[in-house]
C-alpha cells in the first residue's frame, strides 16, 4: 500500500531525470568524437582559435576581448544570482511551519505526504545550489583568464596561449554546465503538483536541446557569391 502513494514519483521524475542525462552523455560523447556534428564541438574549436588570433595583436584587441569576457561573466552573474536567490526561497519554504500541500491534493497525482513534500523542496535546493556553484567557478577562471590576457608574453613566461586556452575552456565549459543544471530544475518546479507534469516537460524539452545541440547537415543553402555557388549552413 505505501508503493502504490509513492509509485509514480519514484519512477517518472527519475525517469525523466536520466533521459535527461543520458542524452547530455550523448552530446558529450558526440562532441568528443565528431565535434563538427554539435554546436559545442565547434564553438570549442572557434575558443581554441580565438585566443591565439587575440594574443598576436593584443595592443589593438584588448578591449575586444575585455568586452567579450565580460558578456560571458554577466551572464555566468546573473544565472548565478537567479539561482541562490532560487535556493534561499527554496530553503525559506522548507524552514517555515507554513504548509502548502493541503490547498494542492486534489489537484496533484502522486504522494501527498510531508515526506515527498520535503524531497521535492530539497530536491530543488540542492540542484540550484549545484547550478550556482558551477556559475561561481565559471566566473572565477574567466575573470583570472581576463588578467592574464594581459600578461606581458616571453619565452620564459609560465603564462602561455595553451594555459589560457584551457582557462578559457574551463570556465566556458562551467558555464555550458551550470545552464544545464539550472534547466534540468526547471522542470522539478512542476513536482509541486505532481510527477506527470515534470515528465511530460522533460520530454518535452529534449526536442529543443537537440535543436539547439546538434548542427543540421541538410540545412545548407546555396548561394551565388561573385557568379560561383557557394554552400552556407
Amino acid at each position: 500500500m505505501e508503493w502504490r502513494k509513492y509509485y509514480l514519483d519514484m519512477t517518472l521524475v527519475p525517469l525523466g531525470f536520466f533521459i535527461t542525462i543520458g542524452y547530455h552523455v550523448l552530446v558529450w560523447h558526440k562532441s568528443r568524437t565528431d565535434p563538427s556534428a554539435t554546436t559545442i564541438g565547434i564553438n570549442a574549436q572557434g575558443r581554441r582559435l580565438w585566443v591565439p588570433s587575440m594574443l598576436k595583436d593584443i595592443e589593438k584587441k584588448n578591449i575586444l576581448i575585455a568586452q567579450s569576457l565580460r558578456n560571458v561573466i554577466m551572464g555566468s552573474t546573473l544565472m548565478a544570482t537567479t539561482s541562490i536567490l532560487l535556493s534561499a526561497g527554496l530553503a525559506a519554504v522548507i524552514s517555515s511551519t507554513y504548509s502548502v500541500k493541503k490547498p494542492l491534493d486534489d489537484f496533484v497525482y502522486g504522494a501527498h505526504g510531508e515526506l515527498m513534500v520535503a524531497l521535492k523542496y530539497v530536491t530543488l535546493l540542492t540542484t540550484f545550489l549545484f547550478s550556482f556553484f558551477c556559475h561561481s567557478l565559471s566566473i572565477r577562471f574567466l575573470n583570472q583568464l581576463a588578467i592574464l590576457a594581459c600578461t606581458p608574453q616571453d619565452a620564459m613566461s609560465l603564462v602561455t596561449p595553451e594555459y589560457m586556452i584551457e582557462i578559457f575552456e574551463r570556465g566556458i565549459t562551467l558555464n555550458t554546465v551550470g545552464n544545464r543544471i539550472f534547466y534540468t530544475a526547471l522542470p522539478l518546479l512542476l513536482w509541486i503538483f505532481g510527477p506527470v507534469m515534470v515528465f511530460l516537460c522533460y520530454i518535452a524539452m529534449l526536442p529543443m536541446f537537440y535543436n539547439l545541440d546538434f548542427v543540421s547537415v541538410s540545412g545548407k543553402a546555396n548561394v551565388e557569391v561573385n557568379g560561383k555557388r557557394e554552400d552556407y549552413v
